[in-house]
């Protein structure tokens, strides 16, 4: 077994990656910019190498930076864990070729996988059912125009490269097409450095069904069954749970077996997740295949029994897959919020700052893999994700009223988080009763605002006051006389 890894991210998944190769016996080597100096990722790591300034091409994006620490340091593998260059082919072949090993796909897989148009190719090739729409990029509007008039109005507009909800738009009209093409173009460009798009059907009431996956480097793979991840916002999930309640034991064995077919038809390798669309007549597509760990792989963790990173080290090594389709038993029910630094009053608006407190929830059936910590400063560099709060219980009803109390017991103050709207999407009776599709934010929450009943006033300036060490006294009253408690109170109601 490896003797040490890299870790080439921060935060909450280099503290998840950091957790098992400690459980594992494995020395850990974090690094880190400017900006993560105090972080928690810095300090749990058995060594840390520093990168250079907060802006990510100086410090995470820089490839030759990252495996010079791990040959420095001796790391025989680098775990990317999810973003910066987890899904980056060149990243994995400079990895193959300094013969330091990418605990990941080949570069081959990541970069065909990686092309959506590529992708939606293979599976086709394969049989594998996918959303309608084009096969090829296309720069001219006027073509998008002619083939939406095919498959019919709304359709998407998507960036080929990258994922994470960027270079997306919904197009409901031919008026709105050469806008939209512009738009989705200059921000694939911006984000992914490629500016090429595509255009595929848009199903306004479908869910985003996904499947974990695990495979060998000798053909054997199985899936770890599945996830509800329809409740986004800006295309990019934050609520999550396994399993789905609406899939049939019949439907969820095709959508399996359809899953590993497409594994198989990449060549995949290691860990992974095959992405569906699921219409409202049960029909599923092929939406893509995330070539890294997801950030909610803990739900599946959860129901399964496993730990997903133990298994893709292992696979890393050469080792042949442990687990068996047969073995995979799912049980109970968990849900996963992800706790962002944003404001959900202002279009989920990133909100950098200092952390003045933070109170971790607890008890049982209740995991909080969290990166940041009481006095931390939330950089703008990055991604505003602070933790993924994750519960289980025995079933959905007992989950979803479990994590409702975690986030009420989840206190961050300093900075704005979506805590309380996640109170209230949960407590919600659509979602409670799972009628749950990607447009259900913009159904059902698009004008909310946060209940600062007196209540939650009372509460906030109890715990500021608290944290003040303030220590408040009636004028005019020397501290020998006995005071009544209402003399002592200060402002009170």
């Amino acid at each position: 077994m490896f003797k040490k890894i890299l870790i080439a991210n921060r935060g909450e998944i280099a503290c998840r990656v950091i957790n098992t190769c400690r459980d594992m016996g494995i020395k850990t080597v974090a690094v880190y910019s400017d900006a993560d100096e105090k972080a928690i990722h810095v300090f749990s790591a058995d060594q840390s190498v520093y990168l250079g300034a907060s802006e990510p091409s100086m410090s995470y994006l820089d490839m030759d930076k990252i495996i010079d620490a791990a040959k420095k340091t001796g790391a025989e593998a680098i775990h990317p864990g999810y973003g910066f260059l987890a899904e980056n082919p060149l990243f994995a072949e400079k990895c193959e070729k300094e013969g330091v090993v990418f605990i990941g796909p080949p570069c081959s897989v990541i970069k065909n996988l990686g092309d959506k148009i590529t992708s939606r190719k293979i599976m086709i090739d394969s049989g594998i059912p996918v959303t309608p729409g084009l096969t090829s990029t296309e720069a001219d509007f006027s073509v998008m125009i002619i083939e939406a008039e095919k498959i019919g109005y709304p359709v998407l507009i998507k960036a080929t490269a990258g994922g994470g909800g960027k270079g997306i738009r919904i197009v409901n009209s031919s008026e709105e097409m050469e806008e939209a093409c512009s738009s989705a173009s200059r921000e694939a460009l911006n984000a992914f450095g490629n500016n090429e798009i595509y255009l595929e059907k848009f199903f306004t009431k479908a869910r985003h069904i996904e499947f974990q996956i695990l495979a060998d480097k000798y053909g054997n793979i199985i899936h770890l069954m599945d996830r509800e991840c329809s409740v986004q916002r800006r295309h990019q999930k934050i609520i999550e749970e396994a399993p789905s309640s609406v899939l049939s034991n019949l439907l969820r064995e095709e959508m399996g077996d359809i899953a590993v077919a497409a594994a198989k038809a990449s060549g995949y390798v290691n860990a992974g997740t095959v992405e569906f669309l699921l219409d409202e007549n049960n029909n599923f597509y092929f939406l893509e295949i995330n070539t890294r760990l997801q950030v909610e792989h803990p739900v599946t963790e959860m129901i399964i029994g496993i730990d997903l990173v133990k298994h893709q080290i292992e696979i890393a090594y050469g080792n042949t897959l442990s687990l068996k389709q047969e073995d995979i038993i799912a049980k109970g029910h968990s849900i996963e919020c992800r706790i962002y630094a944003e404001d959900p009053e202002k279009n989920f608006f990133p909100s950098p700052g200092k952390i003045d407190f933070l109170k971790e929830p607890s008890g049982p059936g209740i995991r909080n893999d969290c990166g940041v910590y009481t006095g931390f400063e939330v950089p703008v560099d990055y991604d505003p994700i602070l933790s993924k709060l994750i519960v289980y219980a025995e079933t959905r009803d007992q989950a979803i009223n479990k994590m409702i109390k975690a986030l009420k017991d989840y206190i961050i103050l300093g900075i704005k988080t979506p805590i309380e709207f996640m109170i209230d999407v949960l407590d919600s009776k659509p979602f409670r009763n799972s009628e749950v599709f990607t447009d259900f934010i913009e159904t059902h929450f698009s004008e909310w605002k946060k209940d600062m009943t007196f209540a939650n006033i009372a509460g906030f300036a109890f715990i500021i006051d608290g944290l003040s060490g303030s220590k408040t006294q009636s004028a005019g009253l020397s501290q020998e006389e006995d005071l009544s408690p209402w003399q002592t109170l200060g402002n009170w109601k």
